[in-house]
């Protein structure tokens, strides 16, 4: 197990200059906001650690985990620097929470059930059953999935996989699931709706969300003090050189009657199943174990504020809803509960504490929620329930719901955002230019872009680092080539990272400042998510194909017709490009149609994922078109390629 020393020292950092692309200097201002922290939260509390290292029982002598080909997909000795003490560049109370996440290995969490910790951003579970041992989530990619199995088997005890479980429909909770020995022919048990919402989550609005996601993830960052080295949840993903999978469930948990338990019988062992939908994802799991007095919280309960709206771009979630689904779970089990373990993070154990922690995590949503409409009735718009709402002390005191992850902020404006929407009422802003426009005219109104320039060094000076980035962003925004402005504003960014407490926030400012200095960085590219999207039904992958229609292109081409038969999936279905528009009808074929293409889903894919030529798909009789040929042609021509690497902080 890493050493991790939980002391909040402040070491001033010998780095270079900022404005260049090495390492950039803590300023006056940031140092002395970080020293300001721990005078405001119980550091001397100690308990965490205690818990994230209790029933330690070993970890990999590599911490290198390697894809096939020899790729390092995952390596938790990058993160070695968490042993010393914060130093200035990093808000210590992020420092102590990325501390806790690098405890890695496996753990006994109690008789019969273990987890291994810190070897992907999420755990993977192993529950004992009467023959096996039932894996719930299985992490994000192949690679951390075998690792962590193998690691369980040599330190535990080599068992065959009796049964597996996926808690809700993330990517880091189903991703290595292939990398389960035997999973073609064990139980897999999932809440109603899962295998629609994985393969969909990301894949309409998957390039953006992906894009963004490199951001919140310090994908495109080294780590390090000056760079990442948390995503607030764990310490970063497999995904990039990882191979993510998907496969089906078997067994469908939908919730007992009136909000009560689906009581399920899984390798001999009672599992109280519960399903927690549209909180912390769309379709969820949580169960408990009688025999063990033991809740598995899945993603409802975490040692940090969640989101209840992801920087990288997701649907908002409910945070009243979130804090009922905790609320039954107190009435139901609180005279019960001995311990508490979930899909990040560590257990906690014993009644008291368990509640305790249970009501913090309740409380905090329900306040968010409650306290964003109160204000909003008041007459505030986003922004200003944003800066305004402020948890009571007795919650801005408990770790288990300071920032790391989600935070305060962005959280309030979310729940803004599920009841009022993007517009705030106020006429002047129903109808704003667009970044460059509005760029060009503030860089105007304040007397040009040397203007900007002298008055946000003097504010930068004095630490006004959120104006200086606001009205820097609009200098680049009108003059993307001045480089005095980028490297000023990827200084201010790179003050606000090093300030801030959550780890999304810290990754998405010096990812920005990143690119600001050095260009737009290409993450690695590995086995990517193509096992995911061939898993799309017909009906999905259709929305995706109307999602990359070009419309105004479309529309200028005029209607065009083809039905569509796969027989080795028996899918069908007549389609139709209309108004820019692309519509369907699944299971039906028009005799009115243009062109009939018959072709088996696994040619498709081919054509997708593996670069097979289309013609050459025709010519060797793969794919069969009758009736007009060129309508196929005309209608591939209209659909957009997606460039996964546009810009961010640029034009």
């Amino acid at each position: 197990m890493k050493r991790a020393t939980h002391a909040v020292v402040m070491t001033v950092a010998v780095l270079s200059a900022g404005g260049s692309a090495l390492a950039q200097s803590a300023s006056q201002a940031t140092i002395a906001a970080n020293q300001q922290v721990p005078q405001s939260l119980p550091f001397g509390d100690t308990s965490d650690f205690e818990d994230a290292k209790r029933g330690f029982i070993g970890t990999l002598d590599d911490p290198a985990i390697r894809s096939d080909a020899g790729q390092v997909v995952y390596d938790a000795g990058k993160f070695d620097f968490l042993e010393a003490s914060a130093p200035d560049t990093v808000n210590p109370s992020l420092w102590r929470i990325s501390q806790l996440n690098a405890i890695n290995g496996v753990f006994k969490v109690t008789d019969g059930i273990y987890q291994v910790r810190g070897l992907d951003v999420s755990n993977v579970s192993f529950i004992r059953g009467k023959t096996g041992w039932i894996i719930v989530d299985p992490l994000m990619s192949i690679e951390t999935a075998r690792a962590a199995i193998k690691l369980l088997n040599e330190r535990v005890g080599a068992l065959p996989v009796s049964a597996i479980i996926f808690t809700h429909s993330h990517l880091d909770h189903f991703g290595g699931s292939k990398g389960v020995p035997g999973y073609e022919n064990v139980p897999v048990y999932a809440p109603v709706g899962f295998f629609e919402e994985a393969v969909k989550e990301n894949v309409l609005a998957g390039n953006h969300m992906a894009r963004r996601a490199n951001y919140m993830y310090g994908n495109i960052l080294d780590k390090s003090p000056t760079a990442s080295l948390s995503s607030g949840l764990g310490l970063t993903t497999s995904v990039g050189i990882g191979t993510p999978t998907l496969i089906p469930a078997n067994h469908t948990i939908t919730g007992g009657a009136d909000g009560g338990p689906q009581t399920e019988t899984v390798d001999g062992v009672q599992i109280d199943f519960f399903f927690v939908p549209d909180a912390e994802a769309p379709t969820e799991l949580m169960f408990y174990l009688p025999q063990s007095k033991a809740l598995m919280q899945a993603e409802l309960l975490n040692h940090s504020l969640h989101n209840l709206y992801s920087l990288r771009g997701a649907k908002v979630r409910n945070g009243l809803l979130w804090s009922k689904y905790l609320q039954a779970m107190i009435a139901r089990y609180g005279d019960d509960v001995q311990i508490s373990f979930g899909s990040h993070h560590w257990p906690t154990w014993g009644n008291e504490r368990i509640i305790n922690y249970w009501k913090g995590q309740r409380d905090v949503y329900r306040y968010i929620h409650d306290q964003t409409l109160r204000l909003a009735n008041h007459g505030k718009t986003m922004l200003e329930v944003g800066e305004d709402l402020k948890l009571p002390d007795s919650l801005y005191r408990q770790f288990a719901v300071r920032d790391y992850y989600g935070s305060v902020n962005h959280n309030a404006k979310a729940q803004y955002q599920l009841y009022f929407g993007w517009f705030s009422g106020n006429p002047s802003e129903l109808n704003e230019l667009p970044p460059v426009e509005e760029g060009e005219k503030f860089v105007e109104y304040a007397g040009g872009a040397d203007a900007v320039i002298a008055k946000a060094r003097v504010d930068y000076a004095a630490g006004q680092y959120r104006w200086v980035a606001t009205a820097l962003n609009h200098l680049v925004f009108a003059d993307p080539g001045n480089t005095e402005a980028k490297n000023l504003l990827a200084d201010t960014l790179t003050q606000l990272g090093y300030q801030a407490e959550s780890a999304t926030w810290r990754n998405f400012y010096l990812a920005g400042a990143k690119e600001l200095r050095e260009g737009i960085q290409v993450p690695p590219e590995g086995a990517g998510s193509a096992d995911i999207v061939r898993a799309m039904d017909l009906e999905s992958f259709l929305d995706f194909l109307g999602v990359a229609l070009n419309g105004p292109k479309a529309a200028a081409t005029g209607p065009l017709s083809f039905n569509l038969v796969m027989p080795d999936t028996g899918d069908k279905a007549e389609i139709g490009v209309e108004n820019g528009t692309l519509h369907y009808t699944l299971g039906e074929i028009d005799p009115k149609a243009q062109a009939t293409v018959t072709v088996n889903r696994s040619v498709m894919d081919q054509i997708n994922f593996a670069g097979r030529d289309m013609a050459d798909a025709i010519k060797t009789g793969d794919m069969k078109v009758e009736g007009d040929e060129s309508v196929l042609g005309k209608f591939f021509g209209l659909l957009d390629k997606f460039d996964p690497n546009f810009p961010i902080v640029t034009p």
